[in-house]
């Protein structure tokens, strides 16, 4: 005990020992002492000279007090000791003292203190149970370890993250048991858990995931509730960083925040006083971070479904109305509303709900003005700070990203018609900037405007329309014109800032304006002297900055060629690209071309659509334009490289690809109509096979009451009735199978309407068949004659005729056979008419003998007309069929032969041209025969009576031999 009074400050007589002795012996007594007083006291002791003799305590210690926190766990005094004596050695924070008896040689011949912290920390994880003995210390509630333990455990994430975090990855509960730490009731826990849980959450995926699903961002948001929101002080703030490190490039916890409903507690942190002066330092922090969490959600690298998902949700929960309200204040400090403008920027991006309600929003003024009238004057204000004029461009180009609508209403601001003189419109603020002499105005109010005309045509055209008046007494001038005078009067304009910066931006509206309207391209080349000023720009040997101009006017000009229609004589594609070979030279111009997407800050504008740069100077590309330049840059190299017959070519590989599109498009619609036809002869199938079942079910119905009649009547001539009751017999005979007078007189007219019905359609179909026949003669006419000029495959497009005429012969035949049919049925429907009077004439008689004789002709007539009744019903019911197997079979013949016309007139022209639209011809064909072939089955499924090919091939042989006979 006498040695550690030394230690820790008493005086002793003799030569005092040397750090690194007393170190020694303090590691040594650790190591041997039984006593736990003893061990506490050397690990007090270790404590306090960790910070002076840090390199000592480290080397000799380290191992010692691991061995410490294994064995000694009971005691918290020593552990708590100890986990304070490795937080001293491996954080950064701890501020080193330097020994007094330490030369300053010695001192320059030591570590530097981060490389100690570096090293004791790898020495620290290098064996992995180390870690994990720290992370079960975290379960222990007891104030003098608990907090340690989260102490060293951020050090050695600070020092070496990536390994500390993949053994926490692996640990069991190792991140469970951090999570706990926010819900500690002591505030010094809870607040250094935040720290750890920041550390710990850096650049790795998985862990956020883990964060994120133990629930915290509920944690999270009720503290920022419990601290006062935006008013909190810096446990807001570390709970906000927190939150950026769950969210930032992690669209899982981005929509797991969504899901959530999380973004509608945000609302309230955006609620500002009306009175908004004396922000403190720490609520402007906490409102920055808060407005950067909002575009984590929202920003345009996310991927689109997530972005617009939560722009939805920003709007419905009330958040952009009260982002909004913040950007109208009055009051806000500047960066906050800078970023207060950046974060409304990409709410409404590319959302048109959001989109149309900020063109709503006005600023409270008198009178009220559009809060978009109000952005664009600060933005042409050469006054305003430098980023807050970026922000405001940025927002008009979110405004207008993808919405028609709000480019309509801006170009609509510049024509004639619209144009109010007692108010400021946005229209008159970008001319007005577009025509300042501050060079940035010029840049802004072009790229604002090229926006205005983004991959929208209309307005392009439109903004044709536009005149401008310069002086009095001189006509107006366009809007395009305007433009192209200020670019070639170059730096005889004195303007503030960049030299180059007021061309770029007009060369990138001509550029954007340009493309894809060839209306603008003929307005600008009938001016004479656009071109000659392009080549003379770019045939110059000018300085570096001037290399960019050159650039961008050989792009300038390539869209003129590339977008031209020939229409003005003078500036021809042909002889723009001969003024180019002649004047610049086809390498220099490709060379200037190219120069463009090497420069430095076109590939940094290229990287987000968010302008951010250091200084007004680097302002010259946009991001939109970047796309575009790397869209055209291929188009315009080949179109300059290209012959006058290689134009030739393209233009007729790309009229014969119009006609075989043609082509397709016709055998596209031919299947279609087919396919129509199919499914009504579908239908119809449908239909006919109901109508067969009801049928049926009927002649079943009608065949079991004639077999009850017939029973009764057997019965009562069994009986012997006297003979008056035989009248009545009759009577009753009389009433089934439609023999009674009034349903007999109903069955006839039926029947004779069908036979009139069938006789009619019989000569429809005489006809037809007649018009087919001719029009079939002459197609085999033609085709014979075709035969001669073409190849083999128009001999089988005359095969195939003559195989349907002997098809239609047969069909010829089969008509007639139902033409005798029907003369059959008109006879048999005469007896039918004559029947009621043999009826009557057999009721009426009272001779009893006669009678017996007239009722037994009755029974046998009875008996004849009940089998010719059934035997007519199925012939009108085969006839139906062979007239539903008629249709059928001319309409696929009208098909065919509407397809052999279209098909005859294709082939005279395409015979020498091309062999491979014949193929597609018999291709056709083959499918046209195998949807018959089809048809047919599907018929033959249906019990439907249809002949094959085979069948009526044998008969026409047969009869070919008959007649050779």
């Amino acid at each position: 005990m006498n040695f550690l009074r030394g230690v820790m400050g008493g005086q002793s007589a003799g030569p005092q020992p040397s750090g690194a002795e007393t170190v020694q012996k303090l590691c040594d007594r650790v190591a041997s002492s039984t006593l736990l007083d003893d061990r506490r006291d050397a690990v007090r002791a270790l404590k306090a000279l960790s910070k002076k003799y840090r390199l000592e305590v480290g080397s000799q210690a380290m191992e010692h007090l691991v061995n410490v926190l294994q064995t000694d766990r009971a005691d918290s005094e020593i552990i708590g000791y100890a986990l304070d004596t490795l937080y001293n050695l491996i954080s950064n924070d701890v501020e080193e003292e330097e020994p007094a008896d330490a030369s300053e040689e010695e001192n320059a011949q030591k570590p530097s203190f981060d490389e100690l912290a570096g090293q004791f920390t790898e020495i620290y994880i290098k064996h992995q149970e180390n870690l994990t003995l720290l992370l079960s210390l975290l379960e222990e509630f007891d104030f003098h370890v608990r907090w340690p333990a989260v102490k060293l455990l951020t050090a050695l994430l600070k020092n070496q993250g990536p390994q500390v975090q993949q053994i926490i990855l692996v640990s069991p509960m190792g991140v469970s048991r951090m999570m706990d730490l926010l819900a500690d009731s002591r505030e010094v826990i809870r607040n250094d858990g935040l720290l750890l849980l920041q550390q710990l959450t850096k650049a790795n995926a998985a862990i956020q995931k883990i964060v994120a699903f133990e629930n915290a961002f509920e944690r999270l948001l009720d503290i920022i509730t419990e601290e006062g929101m935006s008013d909190g002080g810096i446990v807001v703030e570390d709970c906000l960083l927190l939150l950026l490190n769950l969210m930032k490039n992690n669209s899982s916890n981005q929509n797991f925040f969504k899901e959530g409903s999380y973004i509608q507690r945000m609302k309230p942190w955006f609620e500002v006083a009306e009175d908004n002066t004396g922000w403190s330092a720490q609520k402007v922090t906490n409102l920055h971070l808060m407005l950067q969490l909002v575009r984590v959600l929202v920003s345009p690298v996310n991927p689109p479904g997530a972005t617009s998902s939560c722009q939805k949700s920003a709007f419905q929960c009330g958040l952009l109305q009260q982002l909004c309200t913040i950007l109208m204040a009055t009051g806000v400090p500047a960066d906050i509303l800078t970023e207060t403008i950046n974060t409304v920027s990409e709410v409404i991006r590319g959302s048109q709900v959001n989109q149309d309600y900020f063109a709503s929003v006005n600023a409270p003024s008198n009178p009220p003005r559009p809060a978009i009238v109000v952005l664009l004057m600060s933005m042409v204000n050469e006054r305003q700070p430098f980023v807050l004029r970026c922000a405001v461009l940025y927002c008009f180009q979110c405004f207008l990203y993808k919405n028609q609508k709000g480019q309509a209403e801006i170009v609509a601001t510049l024509l004639p018609a619209t144009i109010d003189a007692n108010s400021i419109s946005a229209g008159q603020l970008l001319c007005g900037g577009l025509f300042s002499t501050d060079s940035l105005s010029n840049w802004c109010a072009a790229v604002a405007l090229a926006h205005a005309l983004q991959d929208n045509s209309i307005q392009k055209e439109q903004l044709l329309r536009v005149q401008l008046a310069t002086s009095l007494g001189n006509p107006p001038v366009s809007l395009l014109q305007q433009c192209t005078n200020i670019l070639s009067q170059g730096d005889k304009i004195n303007r503030r800032g960049s030299k180059v910066q007021t061309r770029v931006g007009l060369l990138m509206l001509l550029s954007t304006w340009m493309t894809n309207c060839p209306i603008a391209v003929n307005h600008f080349l009938h001016n004479q002297t656009n071109v000659p000023f392009l080549t003379a720009q770019i045939s110059e040997n000018l300085g570096e900055e001037e290399q960019l101009v050159q650039g961008l006017c050989a792009l300038l000009l390539g869209i003129c060629i590339y977008y031209n229609e020939n229409s003005l004589e003078n500036y021809t594609k042909e002889k723009l690209k001969q003024l180019i070979e002649k004047r610049i030279g086809k390498e220099i111009f490709i060379e200037n071309l190219a120069y463009i997407s090497k420069h430095e800050l076109y590939s940094r504008a290229g990287q987000k659509p968010q302008p951010s740069y250091s200084s007004p100077e680097q302002m010259l590309f946009d991001h939109e334009f970047t796309k575009l330049v790397k869209e055209l840059e291929v188009l315009i190299i080949k179109a300059v490289q290209k012959s006058s017959e290689d134009e030739k070519k393209e233009e007729e590989v790309k009229k014969s690809l119009e006609q075989h599109d043609s082509i397709v498009n016709q055998y596209k619609e031919l299947i279609r109509e087919q396919d129509i036809q199919l499914n009504e002869l579908k239908k119809q199938v449908t239909a006919m096979t109901g109508l067969n079942e009801q049928s049926q079910t009927t002649i079943t119905q009608q065949a079991s009451q004639i077999q009850q009649l017939r029973d009764q009547y057997n019965l009562l001539k069994i009986q012997g009735k006297p003979l008056d009751s035989q009248h009545h017999i009759h009577n009753e005979a009389a009433q089934f199978n439609g023999i009674q007078p009034k349903a007999d007189v109903e069955e006839i007219g039926r029947l004779r309407e069908e036979v009139e019905e069938l006789k009619k359609q019989h000569d429809v179909l005489q006809g037809q068949l007649a018009e087919k026949d001719s029009v079939i003669d002459k197609l085999r006419n033609n085709q014979t004659a075709g035969n001669r000029d073409g190849d083999v495959s128009t001999g089988d497009a005359g095969e195939w005729t003559a195989e349907l005429r002997k098809e239609l012969e047969t069909l010829r035949t089969r008509v007639q056979t139902q033409a005798e049919e029907i003369i059959q049925l008109q006879a048999k429907k005469q007896e039918l008419e004559n029947l009621p009077a043999t009826v009557a004439e057999a009721a009426g008689d009272n001779d009893g003998a006669s009678a017996l004789t007239k009722i037994t002709q009755l029974e046998s007539r009875l008996s004849a007309l009940d089998a010719e009744n059934h035997k007519l019903k199925g012939q009108v019911k085969v006839l139906s069929e062979e007239r539903s197997s008629l249709d059928q079979q001319l309409a696929s013949t009208n098909s065919t032969v509407a397809i052999l016309q279209t098909d005859k007139s294709k082939l005279q022209q395409e015979v020498v041209e091309s062999k491979k639209e014949q193929d597609d011809l018999l291709v056709l064909l083959a499918d046209q025969d195998q949807k018959i072939f089809g048809l047919k089955n599907k018929l033959k499924e249906l019990g439907e009576p249809v002949e094959d090919e085979d069948d009526l091939e044998s008969a026409d042989q047969e009869d070919d031999d008959d007649d050779e006979d």
